[in-house]
């Protein structure tokens, strides 16, 4: 019987292999992460290893898929859902973005910090909304409805192994066999003719619009592996000649603990595509639409660290907006050296990040002494010490970014018009199944591991560092 974990582990491994053979450049940005990481494994020792084993990070994979309906959104939560991935936040991209990218989106990942360890294979996943008036009229709405309507993504025997897995948490090694080709055949790339007057009349809206609704099927859309020094990483790829995007997302970077995630890719390459034309005849054209992203993953940022992201970012665009000529980075990174602490310690003290705590067996033995009663004297004092968790989810804003940078048009958006609201429960019941809150798993490994740390020194620890 093949487990949930290998499933997850194989399909990841698979879907990499198909991407790479379709987007080559792929290829070349896995290879140049891998040399990083290696180069910087030698550079820093142990200390490299500080959010995840160099096996985890070098076998890391997350994963793009676009759909268009909520009854797509359910198909894809069954498939991921055979392979332990459960939907994770709640990202709505149509406010994070300059341009116009009409999706809300969630992420399916493990969420058990051991499934996490095994294999973190984590797949974004955005849902066009039609029903958006600021990017839809009546008219296109009701056409783009009908198209989605009269697809089929996933063919029935795939979704009912899925069912299976997700029931029984294993399949037998046939079906097991049988499932992931399924799976991975569901994203690859049609070459099916795509009508080319209705992806046109999707991509005025927005590309991301014509990606989605604009063809048959749906396809991996990149595949990020994971990189322990994006900024080298960025030169290095530059220095191959691969075009990438103007920026780095996220955090500045800099001296200091690695915070929340960073994210680079290559621009969109153009891949020839079969073209339906209106007389019916097909003819080849290339179309824009994959692209390949890094990403550098830092540490989980509590609610009041998150806040403290988020207005450093309002300050950066305050700051930029009024100095247009400054370089935006060397703005970000001074605002972060003046607010942001310095050290993994400050940031556990001020409880502005998440961190596993465990007893240090030489302290716990050596000493005569009574410990002191909180976790923050506790490390200070060396009788326990702290270990950063790796964030596992996503940033709106740099995820907009990304899409964002890749589009070579802006699209359009209708801003006389007032948007359709949507949140974490609306998603939740389109999708059928509970979107968990991405604080609540780190939340959790945290406190349990202070739990652990009172039962083994017979204290009774609430949780808090003070």
């Amino acid at each position: 019987m093949i487990g949930q974990w290998r499933l997850r582990a194989a399909f990841a491994a698979r879907l990499s292999e198909m991407y790479g053979r379709e987007v080559p450049a792929y290829t070349t940005l896995v290879d140049v992460s891998r040399e990083v990481n290696e180069d910087v494994l030698r550079a820093r020792g142990a200390d490299a290893e500080r959010l995840g084993s160099i096996g985890r990070v070098t076998a890391e994979r997350h994963g793009a898929i676009r759909v268009g309906t909520p009854a797509e959104l359910r198909d894809v939560a069954r498939i991921f859902g055979a392979l332990g991935m459960r939907p994770v936040g709640f990202y709505d991209l149509r406010e994070a973005a300059a341009s116009a990218v009409p999706v809300v989106s969630t992420a399916f990942r493990p969420v058990d910090a051991e499934e996490l360890a095994r294999n973190p294979f984590r797949v974004f996943t955005s849902l066009l909304t039609p029903a958006d008036p600021r990017f839809f009229d009546a008219d296109l709405r009701s056409r783009l409805e009908t198209f989605l309507a009269g697809r089929e993504l996933f063919p029935p025997e795939l979704l009912t192994l899925a069912d299976r897995a997700g029931a029984e948490r294993e399949l037998p090694d046939a079906e097991a066999e049988h499932f992931l080709q399924l799976a991975v055949q569901a994203f690859e790339l049609s070459a099916e003719p795509i009508d080319q007057s209705w992806y046109e009349e999707l991509e005025k809206v927005s590309a991301v619009a014509a990606d989605i609704g604009g063809v048959g099927s749906t396809h991996i859309n990149h595949l990020t592996p994971r990189v322990l020094d994006i900024d080298e990483l960025y030169r290095r790829m530059t220095d191959r000649g691969i075009e990438m995007i103007d920026a780095i997302q996220g955090p500045p970077g800099g001296p200091g603990p690695d915070l929340l995630l960073r994210q680079t890719s290559f621009r969109a390459l153009a891949e020839p595509r079969a073209l339906r034309q209106t007389d019916g005849s097909v003819t080849r054209g290339a179309l824009r639409v994959r692209f390949g992203e890094v990403e550098a993953r830092g540490i989980a940022l509590t609610p009041a660290g998150r806040a403290l992201y988020d207005r450093l970012l309002t300050l950066v665009d305050d700051q930029a907006a009024a100095h247009p000529a400054a370089d935006r980075t060397a703005l970000a990174r001074t605002l972060w050296a003046e607010h942001v602490p310095g050290s993994e310690r400050e940031l556990a003290a001020q409880e502005l990040a998440y961190f596993t705590y465990h007893v240090a067996p030489d302290r716990a033995a050596r000493s005569g002494s009574q410990p002191p009663a909180t976790i923050g004297e506790l490390v200070d004092q060396g009788w326990v010490r702290a270990d950063p968790v790796v964030y596992e989810d996503f940033l709106p804003r740099s995820a907009a970014g990304i899409f964002q940078s890749n589009l070579s048009g802006e699209g359009s958006r209708n801003t006389g018009q007032e948007g359709i609201a949507y949140d974490s429960g609306w998603l939740s019941g389109a999708i059928g199944r509970e979107v968990l809150d991405p604080y609540a798993p780190y939340e959790r490994s945290q406190s349990l591991s202070i739990t652990q740390v009172g039962r083994e020194l017979g204290l009774d620890l609430d949780g808090t560092h003070h």
